[in-house]
């Protein structure tokens, strides 16, 4: 069981870095425009669905939308139109009250 842990961690920490490998290159190359950041949603495990309390509108990351209800955008995803306010990723981190 240990094993696993291990082997998806150090999958995890490679596609992490990969990504952060990207991000500047899209941003040099101009072809960050895509509404969605598919690579960095699967990296960060990135659902449309709240985990128990933990959403999208509670978290630092979330750059919100026109409205409340509108789709926004995240810190960790450049170039992403397209998160949920009642979304989740492991990247969540509680607003300061």
């Amino acid at each position: 069981m240990a094993n696993n842990t291990t082997t998806t961690r150090r999958q995890f920490i490679k596609i992490g870095g990969a990504a952060i490998a990207v991000i500047p290159l899209l941003a040099l190359t101009g072809k960050a425009s895509a509404a969605t950041n598919a690579a960095m949603r699967g990296a960060m495990k990135y659902q449309d669905t709240p985990n128990a309390e933990k959403d999208c509108v509670g978290c630092l990351q979330f750059v919100p939308g026109k409205t409340a209800a509108d789709l926004g955008g995240c810190k960790l995803f450049p170039g992403d139109t397209e998160v949920a306010p009642k979304g989740f990723c492991v990247g969540w981190v509680a607003k300061p009250k």
